[in-house]
């Protein structure tokens, strides 16, 4: 039997939760999905904090200029405006809801991160800012009686009809058979695909089925070739990537080499408080140029007490891990962290599918360009996420709920592959991520990617699951679009065509069963030819 709602919101973090909140207050039904426990997401997972304008030495311009730069030319200028306005209202107004930030003698305490010009992160808990967004949020939600949180409901698939989504079709986490639920609209909110790569900050869940079940489903993708790589992950044998924030060098945190030597000052005249893409980059040719596989992160100028305050949880994993981060050199590499590219979607979160609104990781807004600011993801899942709620439920007033009939349902899954099985196979998700850390990474070139795409092509012959597709069809975006751009640029570098090219100042557009293309603006609704 069909489930119906007035809405669907797949994912539950900072984005998902605040579409929610804004759609439940339209009077509407929300029914929220997702693959995991409520608070399972990229947003527990963010430690530096939010940048905010509301300090008094700060201003959007300000912010809006240090995210443009850090862009490196592609992001889009009203999108970047509309976050850092907006940006500080729904700060505020999440404090209201009872969001908790850190504060010394009432204030909020603002610090500093890489290519930031004012100090105007604020963080909770020391290091625990995107667990303390999701604890608020889910509070908030919990008050609204026409939100339905499902968790361990794993999406496979949007249903579309006469070119607009109309549900989804999922693992019922009870009876453990799909079915399908039907509704107005549906926010895609499922967050980044970090886990494409060997070596990963993000949690298991950020596979990227969101990305992919919506490209499948016929809306536009963007710039998927720029990945964002964390430079100071903890490399340890036998341990996870745990991030070590950004916030720890924009405290004064130094890089160093197996001989004891800093380094970065040689590459970049910021240092360590360079933008990421460049640190990371000057992390691996430091590696290279010594012959090793890690280099340090030195904390031991700093006060143990400020340490242990500011950096609670870091302080207590590397002490798991026998590492005291106010005395001992810790050992780091770069490892991917965040996605700048996805669906591509306007300024109020409506993707080029009718029906398919999206906000967070998930999308391309044209706010990051082609490389994130630290600390601005938080902020635009908190922003983009209360827009697409906003744009979904007003669109909502002239849509009809479609149900599909028996019939039309069995024509529809008949559109794409969708073999019953919701499990990533192991041997399926250990050879892509190999290929795209060794070929898809930091440092690439025509060769590398040439081969990476002939690889993913073999794997897709294969007789997969859903998520299994899922997952190689995006790794196969990612290095088609790679491929495409030949240039460097923020996220993505190329050895063979290492410098910024003025005729690539243009987003990559992917479309299923069709060429890439470019385009002059993410945001659709107001594109010019190009």
């Amino acid at each position: 039997m069909s489930l119906e709602t007035d809405f669907i919101v797949i994912g539950s973090g900072v984005a998902g939760l605040r579409a929610s909140i804004e759609l439940a207050a339209s009077g509407g039904r929300v029914a929220v999905l997702t693959k995991d426990k409520a608070s399972e997401s990229n947003t527990e997972y963010a430690q530096g904090g939010v940048a905010v304008v509301l300090s008094d030495d700060d201003n959007p311009e300000l912010h809006e200029g240090d995210t443009l730069v850090a862009g490196a030319g592609l992001c889009d200028e009203q999108a970047v405006e509309t976050l850092v306005t907006e940006g500080t209202k729904y700060i505020k107004q999440l404090i209201e809801w009872g969001g908790e930030f850190d504060r010394e003698g009432g204030k909020l305490v603002f610090t500093q991160e890489a290519a930031h010009s004012r100090r105007r992160i604020i963080h909770a808990h020391g290091d625990s800012t995107g667990a303390e967004f999701v604890r608020s949020l889910i509070a908030r939600a919990g008050q609204e009686k026409t939100i339905n949180l499902t968790p361990f409901a794993n999406t496979e698939s949007l249903i579309v009809r006469d070119g607009r989504c109309v549900g989804v079709r999922f693992l019922d986490p009870v009876l453990r058979q799909p079915r399908e639920i039907y509704a107005k609209a549906v926010v895609m909110a499922t967050g980044g695909a970090g886990q494409l790569y060997q070596h990963t900050t993000n949690p298991p869940v950020a596979t990227g089925d969101g990305m992919a079940m919506a490209y499948f489903a016929g809306a536009e993708m963007a710039d998927m070739e720029f990945i964002q790589f964390h430079p100071t992950a903890l490399n340890l044998e036998k341990a996870p990537r745990f991030l070590l924030s950004e916030a720890m060098r924009g405290e004064g945190g130094i890089l160093k080499n197996k001989y004891g030597e800093r380094f970065m000052p040689r590459y970049d005249e910021r240092a360590e408080l360079a933008p990421r893409d460049i640190v990371a980059r000057s992390i691996v040719a430091e590696m290279r140029r010594t012959g090793t596989r890690t280099v340090f992160l030195d904390m031991t100028a700093l006060d143990e007490v400020f340490l242990k305050h500011r950096f609670p949880k870091i302080y207590e994993t590397c002490k798991f891990y026998s590492l005291d981060i106010a005395k001992d050199m810790l050992p780091v590499s770069p490892a991917s962290h965040y996605c700048m590219g996805g669906i591509r979607t306007d300024l109020w979160g409506r993707s080029t599918l009718p029906g398919l609104y999206a906000a967070g990781e998930v999308t391309c807004t044209g706010v990051h360009g082609a490389n994130r600011l630290a600390s601005n993801s938080l902020l635009e899942g908190l922003v983009f996420g209360a827009r697409a709620g906003a744009a979904a439920a007003a669109a909502a007033d002239s849509s009809e709920l479609i149900v599909l009939s028996s019939e039309s349902k069995t024509e529809e899954l008949k559109t794409r592959n969708s073999k019953l099985g919701t499990e990533l196979a192991t041997a399926v998700k250990k050879r892509v991520k190999r290929i795209m850390w060794e070929r898809v990474g930091i440092l690439r070139d025509k060769d590398s990617l040439k081969r990476a795409i002939k690889e993913f092509d073999q794997i897709a012959a294969g007789n997969l699951s859903t998520s299994s597709r899922n997952f190689v069809t995006l790794a196969r975006l990612v290095a088609t679009s790679a491929l495409w751009r030949e240039e460097s640029r923020g996220g993505h570098y190329r050895n063979d065509f290492p410098e910024q090219e003025d005729k690539f100042k243009v987003h990559s557009i992917q479309r299923l069963d069709t060429e890439i293309s470019a385009a002059k603006s993410i945001n659709f609704s107001r594109q010019v030819g190009v």
